[in-house]
């Protein structure tokens, strides 16, 4: 029987070097199976985090699924995080396949986030307090650090997924701790997103295509004038989308903004976020880098202030070995 799942923007993973977050469970096999299906070269990357009986059956059943495909397989074992393990788990999860892209060159990371995700995201984000922007975290295609982010079955349900793994007979694994409400995923998870998507799928198929579409107009506005590396140099004609604007390229980063940094945009124009990350506004331009403390020459800071270089980002100036006056003229 022929199934009706179908990937999106498959020409970007096509003759592309993509590596798969995988996990055994019902979304990444799904995955899995439907790359092989269309002819999609790719690897996998896991990661054991150890909490359950089944963890190391896992793991054994990715290693034995990328050698009977011939593909290569990443392992690695999470340490034990004492608190706030969604975000911990999160930051480990991408800091570990950050490495890997950068070491092995892969221009694709491809996860399994399905329209259930979806649903989960927008809900968790609407009770906390966000805009367009928060609300449509996940995109079917994003930029993360030097490569490209791909979802995509973001719009197939998890019951679409199931049903082609079973109907095919492909083997999968239950994620037992997915019932465990302690996590607040998995509260809106149980309590509302799958409840609403068994009832109410099309319809929510439908606004989420809609509401990308908006998004990317209440997003336009803005120009990238100057990246390197990490710094970012962008050019908006309306104030009143910063926010959305340095919200997207901190998340392309590996940084997530809170309500209280949001808010935090719409007041001052000089900030750094967890310590890390300096966001500069200086009249119709946003500078985005690492914050970095670095003893710099008075020649040096001399150059950054005639240029209009502003202050929290001129250590990553520095450090890089960026002229400011060179630096300016490209934009």
């Amino acid at each position: 029987m022929e199934h009706l799942l179908r990937l999106s923007n498959l020409f970007l993973l096509q003759d592309r070097k993509n590596l798969l977050a995988f996990s055994a469970g019902v979304d990444s096999s799904a995955l899995f199976f439907l790359l092989q299906e269309n002819n999609i070269s790719f690897d996998i990357a896991l990661i054991n985090y150890g909490m359950r009986k089944q963890s190391e059956e896992e793991e054994r059943y990715a290693i034995d699924l990328a050698q009977k495909y011939n593909l290569k397989s990443y392992i690695t074992k999470a340490p034990s995080f004492s608190s706030n393990f969604e975000k911990n788990a999160r930051d480990f999860r991408y800091s570990f396949f950050d490495k890997l892209m950068e070491e092995h060159n892969y221009e694709n990371l491809i996860t399994a986030h399905q329209l259930n995700d979806q649903l989960e995201w927008f809900l968790m984000r609407l009770t906390k307090g966000a805009g367009t922007s928060e609300l449509l975290g996940l995109e079917s295609i994003s930029k993360r650090k030097e490569y490209t982010l791909i979802r995509p079955i973001l719009h197939h349900s998890k019951d679409e997924l199931m049903n082609y793994l079973d109907e095919n007979g492909y083997r999968y694994f239950i994620d037992e701790s997915n019932s465990d409400e302690k996590y607040e995923r998995n509260y809106f998870r149980n309590n509302f997103s799958d409840k609403l998507i068994e009832k109410y799928k099309n319809g929510i198929q439908k606004s989420f295509e809609y509401l990308q579409i908006d998004k990317e107009v209440l997003l336009s506005g803005y120009r990238e004038v100057f990246n390197h590396k990490e710094l970012y140099i962008l050019e908006i004609d309306n104030h009143m989308i910063i926010s959305r604007v340095v919200d997207k390229y901190l998340k392309k980063l590996g940084y997530l903004l809170s309500s209280a940094q949001r808010a935090e945009l719409a007041n001052e124009n000089s900030m750094v976020f967890g310590g890390l990350w300096a966001v500069e506004i200086v009249e119709d331009k946003i500078y985005i880098a690492p914050y970095l403390k670095e003893v710099m020459p008075k020649k040096f800071k001399e150059a950054c202030r005639i240029a209009k270089i502003p202050s929290k980002v001129r250590g990553y100036y520095y450090h890089k070995r960026l002229e400011p006056k060179k630096v300016s003229q490209l934009y």
